[in-house]
């Protein structure tokens, strides 16, 4: 996806599954800590170690995210204008329920030492309550949670999705997004947004990782305006799940729920649509 918006870029695969783990089976292997090490030394020996960009998802084990974090360190004294943009994958709420599915002792390990070195965070309301310690109940908690985000580090806050009451009803999904810039003369500036996007009913598998990819991109393309860099990504988000749930239902015929199989997401069928989405949904500044 980032390299059809023109990204050069260098993939550490964290696993090497045999597909996604939204299937009842799946086989592979996970690269540890050390594993990391050793791939982003060959990057240095080279000097082939100085990035614009960051970006991660989702991880297991604790070793692993605090070598991210070193990485991360050492490449911003590369760069000192490096962007690391990650999706704190801890969990999500089914059933207005929060659940972790990820160990819980990585938790403290986001919250003190990976959220201090990002410069964006995507989570989801869940993980920016976990990440807080503070539930949101109103649209008003929701901004107070993204300040004290702020206040963690990150200059750009997305809570990718939420159970808040959206204003167009209840069919669609709310998300929120605040960008805090420090003008020239040292006083703070917060742009603060609302998406709200129709629901589609199905589980889908890699979503997130979409989100924080494309959010990348277009806050590259428009970094002073998370408005618009918003309404492009969730735009493209709803093309992809659209043409996504139309084919499954296609696939699985009348009546019959989609599998994972049909589930997977059209991003190739979609390349038109990531390239240039057209803007079917906008954001409300607050």
């Amino acid at each position: 996806m980032l390299q059809v918006l023109g990204f050069e870029v260098d993939t550490v695969n964290s696993v090497q599954f045999s597909n996604h783990t939204g299937y009842a089976h799946w086989k592979g292997q996970v690269l540890n800590s050390d594993e990391l090490h050793e791939l982003y030394e060959g990057l240095k020996l080279n000097k082939v170690n100085r990035y614009d960009y960051v970006l991660t998802g989702y991880t297991r084990d604790t070793s692993f995210l605090a070598m991210v974090v070193d990485i991360v360190q050492e490449l911003k004294q590369q760069n000192s204008n490096l962007v690391y943009v990650c999706d704190p994958v801890m969990g999500d709420k089914w059933n207005g329920e929060g659940s972790m599915y990820v160990p819980k002792d990585l938790l403290p390990v986001y919250r003190d030492k990976v959220v201090p070195v990002a410069d964006i965070i995507t989570p989801n309301q869940f993980e920016a309550e976990l990440l807080t310690g503070r539930k949101i109940h109103t649209e008003k908690e929701a901004l107070e949670v993204m300040d004290m985000l702020h206040a963690m580090g990150p200059e750009t806050v997305v809570i990718t999705s939420s159970d808040l009451q959206a204003p167009l009803g209840n069919d669609y999904l709310i998300a929120l997004g605040s960008h805090r810039k420090t003008k020239a003369d040292g006083t703070k500036m917060t742009q603060r947004i609302r998406v709200e996007s129709p629901k589609v009913d199905a589980v889908f598998v890699g979503t997130g990782d979409l989100f924080a990819a494309m959010l990348l991109a277009w806050t590259h393309k428009h970094p002073n305006n998370l408005k618009v860099a918003c309404e492009k990504t969730v735009s493209a988000m709803q093309h992809v799940l659209q043409r996504t749930i139309k084919s499954a239902k296609a696939q699985a015929g009348e009546g019959n729920k989609p599998n994972s199989a049909q589930l997977e997401l059209r991003m190739v069928q979609s390349k038109k649509d990531i390239e240039n989405p057209e803007i079917i949904v906008k954001a409300t500044v607050l």
